[in-house]
């Protein structure tokens, strides 16, 4: 780490903590050669694969996009934001354990239904019928019927 007020490489580390939910580290440093301290923050840096959309094109994983399609089909039901954004860190977790750089879409897709199930049925519901394209009520039927078997 370099010193922000000499640029000396040679700092030592004086004390470590733990920030809030113990995802981050808070560092007291000093220079070793001008003495100043100053503070550092370290976060884990955890990398999510990319996307490979039905297309064959390859995108980023966007986090937002996720968030705005569950919000969107989540919208005016009983759903508490701590729920969403726990399905959220779910689905995340469950794509970086796959261990694959990249994911197709449709597996992203699935795992987001699979979340709207356990939280709200009608959500689960007008997501499905989206991504899946239903285009008559048969389809809608047949869906609703296997949530209920």
């Amino acid at each position: 780490m370099h010193c922000p007020f000499c640029s000396a490489i040679d700092t030592k580390v004086i004390d470590s903590r733990l920030v809030s939910d113990g995802n981050q580290v808070r560092r007291r440093r000093q220079c070793q050669e001008c003495q100043e301290r100053f503070t550092t923050f370290e976060l884990a840096e955890l990398l999510m694969p990319r996307v490979i959309k039905s297309d064959k094109t390859r995108v980023p994983f966007d986090e937002e996009k996720l968030r705005k399609g569950m919000l969107k089909a989540l919208e005016k039901r009983p759903v508490s934001a701590d729920s969403i954004e726990t399905a959220i860190s779910l689905i995340k977790s469950q794509l970086r354990s796959t261990g694959e750089r990249e994911l197709p879409s449709q597996l992203i897709g699935n795992l987001v239904m699979e979340q709207l199930r356990k939280l709200d049925k009608v959500a689960y519901i007008r997501f499905a019928s989206v991504y899946r394209s239903f285009e008559d009520i048969r389809e809608f039927n047949e869906e609703i019927a296997k949530l209920q078997e």
